[in-house]
This record gives C-alpha cells, sequence and structure tokens, in this order.
C-alpha cells in the first residue's frame, strides 16, 4: 500500500478492525518513511450494482458519488466524516442486501434522506432540495415543517 503523503510503498498495518456491518476491514496504517498514519478499508468483492436513473439509463453504483452526495449536503455542519462514511457504509450494505442488482436512484435517494434525517437536519433539507426537486420557498417551508413535527 502506498503512502499518500511521500508516495512510498513502506507501510506497515497498526490496527485492523472488522466494520459494523462486517463487509469491509478499517486498518490503520504507518508510513516506515515518513512516519505519517493513515487509515484504508478493505471491502469484499461482490456483485455490480447498477443504478437505473429517471430516464431509464444504467449506469454502474459509485460509492464515490454517494459519498460526494452526503458530503455536500453535510457541508459546513457539525457532522464528522466518521459519521458521514458510516452512513454511506450502511447505505451501500442496504443496496447490496436487496434482492437485485439494479437500483433505481429513487431507492438510493430514500435512503440517502433517512440517514441524512438523523444524522443532521439541515444537511437533510440541502439533499430533499435537489432529490425532491424543490422548485420554490413553499417546497421548503412545506419539508420543514414535516420535520419538525
Amino acid at each position: 500500500m502506498k503512502c499518500p503523503f511521500c508516495g512510498t510503498e513502506d507501510t506497515k498495518v497498526t490496527d485492523s478492525r472488522d466494520s459494523s456491518e462486517a463487509f469491509e476491514i478499517r486498518r490503520r496504517r504507518e508510513c516506515e518513511k515518513c512516519g505519517k498514519r493513515f487509515t484504508t478499508y478493505e471491502r469484499i468483492e461482490s456483485h455490480p450494482l447498477v443504478v437505473i436513473k429517471k430516464d431509464g439509463r444504467r449506469e454502474e453504483f459509485s460509492r464515490e458519488k454517494l459519498m460526494s452526495g452526503i458530503i455536500k449536503s453535510c457541508q459546513k455542519r457539525d457532522v464528522s466524516m466518521e459519521k458521514m462514511e458510516e452512513a454511506g457504509r450502511e447505505i451501500e450494505s442496504s443496496l447490496r442486501e436487496e434482492d437485485t442488482s439494479e437500483i433505481p436512484s429513487g431507492r438510493i435517494g430514500e435512503l440517502v434522506s433517512r440517514k441524512l434525517r438523523k444524522l443532521d437536519k439541515v444537511a437533510y433539507i440541502r439533499f430533499a432540495s435537489i432529490y425532491k426537486d424543490f422548485e420554490d420557498v413553499a417546497d421548503f417551508e412545506k419539508e420543514i415543517k414535516s420535520i419538525m413535527k
């Protein structure tokens, strides 16, 4: 494993832990050259997931795209990267546990919405405004009222 800081391949594993879903292993590594530490994740290779977009197009599921949406929604909020990564892992696990390898994009949106609603209400509203395609202030108002209940 290459060090992300100096690029050397001399790194050692200092700690390994299973994730909460046990589909991946978290490893803490230390670079033998520069001494910096970093985290890697080892995942089970499984069947590819295909996302069916609203317009009918199909594309391979991208964990990076999922995380990008979560991170953008939580930007400048008091949500740790660890919590965001945990949400991403849980969402991906839920998708992989489903009976099909073809997932409608709306299903992913529902799962992200539920996780963000629990994590941070503002992050949820940010995500919902895109996912639910808010047209005006009344849409925001309606959604805010729904989470205030």
